[in-house]
């Protein structure tokens, strides 16, 4: 009885060594914290400290000996980590070193200059919805119509959040309770588990296949329009390839067949190019000019693949067409914001006035000569200078990849710089380079980091050796 009433007082006096919130909230370190995450959020965060020591202490066997200071220390670092936590979750900028131009998980396509003064200019107010010649309210997008219609030709036009909501809007629009025929091998997943099956599905839309995964004929298309059918659609598998014994119509065939049988031909381009990516030594991509000077009554693409700009979903075509899908009530729930338009006019602007390959990231980076990437690379390397216990770097060729759901499978070269040793594992590299200040995003290839020169801005090298000193450094 004696030992337990001597191992309660012990734990009792363990509790007392636990310093008040307001005692912590006086340490140096938790100040500095207030100032950068507010009083409220580091208070609960103490808060939460300070409980979960006493808990701990609460059951804590008779040899723990736990001082004022141990305790003060041991909540002081876990609010730290508590701020590490939540600072590692929030926005930040990382540059693109990983050789995917057009990278995902990064927001694909970096935005020009002119689209991001646009979007601060635009972000207190513009003629987002109003006609400024007449003071009347117009459309959201009306002007971008002019621009569009330089571009491609297309009569009209309409921007939404993104390409999937695009997909779903014209379904729904103008195909809901009737039938869609598509070519099996074109019914595509992308990321997030996104299936055109789905898509189809939610539109109200009867999904007719066609073809094989493989081959599909003209003919096949043909044989499946009956009364019920709406429209033939055509997807471009913007992430994967077939090869092989393939075959798949060109959409002029399908237009052909569409106007014999006075249903719609919808071509779904995937990643929104105005120009022809061969001139960089990639496989063709449609374009939305080739897809309505080949006849299709609308053309759907991205805003931010090969565009080269913010997310959005783009529809182009026949005026009639676009005037039913804009009343749809669908499309106020899909609408795109002022700026990410702000920012889509900017980059418009920039193809109108002949300028796009040198002021849109996209174009700049696919454009840029193995020359110039060699004299890049080895200049950075040369910047970085010497490192810590022998960080090993070496510059030599590798290919990069488009991206981003575009030109699927295809590599083509690139210079980087491969980093190891400095007594560090691959993984701790990535991820100081990752965590640091300048952050940057590599690639792990044969146990090495790889900082690949082909998706990184020329203006960003200064960071590059910045975010490798800093991991060399310590």
């Amino acid at each position: 009885m004696l030992r337990t009433f001597e191992a309660v007082a012990t734990n009792k006096d363990q509790r007392r060594s636990v310093p008040s919130v307001t005692s912590v909230l006086q340490d140096a370190a938790i100040v500095k914290l207030v100032k950068r995450y507010g009083g409220p959020t580091v208070t609960g965060w103490v808060r939460n400290a300070v409980a979960s020591l006493r808990t701990a202490l609460t059951g804590a066997s008779d040899n723990v000996n736990e001082t004022d200071d141990s305790a003060m220390f041991r909540i002081v670092a876990d609010v730290i980590h508590h701020a590490h936590q939540q600072q590692s979750t929030r926005m930040r900028r990382l540059v693109n070193a990983t050789g995917v131009i057009l990278h995902t998980n990064l927001g694909r396509a970096p935005l020009s200059d002119a689209a991001v003064a646009a979007i601060e200019q635009i972000s207190g107010g513009g003629n987002i919805e109003i006609n400024t010649s007449t003071g009347v309210r117009s459309y959201r997008g009306h002007q971008l119509q002019p621009l569009w219609h330089a571009l491609t030709g297309c009569e009209d036009s309409l921007v939404v959040n993104n390409n999937a909501g695009a997909t779903l809007l014209t379904l729904q629009s103008l195909c809901c309770g009737r039938e869609v025929v598509i070519s099996r091998g074109q019914l595509i997943e992308i990321g997030g588990s996104f299936r055109l099956p789905e898509i189809f599905e939610m539109g109200g839309v009867t999904l007719r296949e066609v073809g094989t995964t493989n081959r599909t004929q003209l003919s096949d298309y043909e044989n499946a329009i009956g009364p019920n059918t709406a429209a033939i659609m055509k997807v471009h598998p913007s992430n994967y390839r077939v090869v092989g014994f393939t075959s798949e119509p060109e959409i002029e065939g399908i237009v052909e067949i569409a106007r014999r049988h006075n249903i719609l031909a919808i071509d779904d381009i995937g990643s929104g190019s105005l120009v022809d990516v061969t001139k960089y030594g990639l496989p063709c991509e449609p374009t939305f000019q080739d897809s309505l000077n080949s006849g299709a009554d609308l053309a759907l693409g991205s805003g931010d693949k090969l565009l080269g700009g913010p997310q959005a979903g783009i529809i182009l075509g026949r005026a009639d067409l676009i005037a039913t899908i804009r009343h749809h009530p669908l499309a106020r729930c899909i609408r795109v914001d002022k700026l990410a338009m702000a920012a889509l006019d900017a980059t418009l602007n920039a193809y109108q006035l002949g300028r796009a390959e040198k002021e849109i990231p996209v174009l700049e980076l696919l454009s840029a000569s193995m020359d110039s990437l060699w004299s890049r690379a080895k200049q950075v390397a040369a910047a970085i200078g010497a490192t810590r216990d022998d960080l090993r770097l070496d510059v030599r060729e590798t290919t990069a990849a488009v991206g981003g759901g575009s030109v699927p499978g295809v590599e083509f070269p690139s210079v980087a710089i491969f980093c190891e040793g400095g007594g560090l594992t691959t993984e701790s590299i990535a991820t100081a380079l990752r965590t640091g200040s300048p952050g940057l995003m590599t690639r792990i290839q044969d146990d090495q980091v790889v900082i690949d020169f082909r998706s990184i801005r020329w203006r960003d090298d200064a960071d590059v050796v910045s975010a490798v000193r800093n991991v060399s450094a310590g």
